[in-house]
């Protein structure tokens, strides 16, 4: 019996050490709170999706950016520790990537992000774009500049590599920039934002003019798949008690990536992947949250 090729991931995006409050009720304009307990996380959403796709079987390497500040040496560690090849992740002077999290007592959050190192990924280096070629699929976030985005959505399509972009944080895009996605995978809130439309059906019909596939999450709701050959999938959450839902999204992409570079259909993927985010939203961190494989397989076994 011949094993599942494991599926080449390059991840182009952010990392960022995630500083994070956790509190009854998240703080209103002008407001104070006081919290129950605080984290440091490795986080990201590119760090993120690279973890993900590393701890669901992927081969990942992680192109972006560290400061030479105390945080960059863990930030490259806790990549290291997940499996994910960091010698395209550069050290630039200056400050890493932060994001500042509060986490409400239903497992909501909200995220200011300062870009630190990220801001300066405009560009790919040759070695970059070399890892780009040798993928099956090339992850993209908007944490990252959209010059350095772009350059990675035109290598990819100059080597015929599958692009999946996740439009957080959602912001207009250039009609070049999206004509270059494969996959886009918006929120039901991006997917608003980015079509004036609020009914997640709606969008995502109006996001196929742009990009021939679209899945938008739904958060407790799980996912609705749409491509321009006519297909429409919905595929339901599973049921689980949510105590941290700040990487559930990228979860999601990391193992959806890994899922579709082992060439399995789409609903089989759609699936597999919702039962890694499940599995993430029941843990506290970002990176810290992600399932491996083997947990993903015994939950995906189970009925819905």
């Amino acid at each position: 019996m011949t094993s599942t090729p494991r599926a080449r991931i390059a991840v182009l995006g952010s990392t960022n050490m995630d500083f994070v409050a956790y509190a009854p009720v998240a703080p209103g304009r002008g407001e104070t709170v006081t919290g129950e307990s605080f984290r440091t996380v490795a986080g990201g959403k590119g760090a993120n999706q690279a973890v993900a796709a590393a701890r669901t079987g992927g081969d990942v390497r992680m192109i972006g950016a560290v400061g030479d500040d105390g945080l960059g040496p863990r930030l490259r560690a806790a990549l290291d520790d997940a499996g994910v090849d960091t010698r395209t992740l550069r050290t630039v002077p200056g400050a890493s990537g932060t994001a500042h999290i509060v986490v409400d007592g239903a497992g909501h959050n909200s995220i200011v992000v300062v870009p630190g190192a990220n801001a300066t990924v405009t560009s790919l280096t040759e070695e970059d774009e070399r890892v780009v070629a040798g993928s099956d699929a090339l992850l993209l976030q908007l944490e990252s500049p959209l010059d350095g985005v772009l350059a990675g959505l035109r290598a990819a399509r100059a080597n015929g590599v599958r692009t999946v972009l996740t439009p957080a944080p959602a912001r207009p895009l250039p009609g070049e920039l999206l004509s270059l996605v494969d996959l886009l995978v918006p929120n039901e809130h991006e997917a608003a934002a980015l079509t004036g439309r609020r009914d997640p059906h709606e969008a995502a019909r109006a996001l196929l003019d742009q990009v021939p596939e679209v899945v938008v999450t739904l958060g407790s709701d799980g996912c609705l798949y749409s491509s321009r050959d006519g297909g429409t999938l919905t595929v339901p959450a599973r049921r689980v008690t949510a105590v941290d839902t700040t990487a559930a999204g990228d979860t999601f992409v990391g193992a959806l990536a890994v899922a579709l570079g082992e060439r399995r259909r789409s609903e089989e993927a759609l699936r597999w992947a919702t039962a890694a985010s499940a599995l993430s939203v029941q843990r506290h961190g970002a990176s810290s949250s992600m399932p491996d494989r083997a947990a993903v397989d015994r939950l995906a076994a189970t009925a819905p």
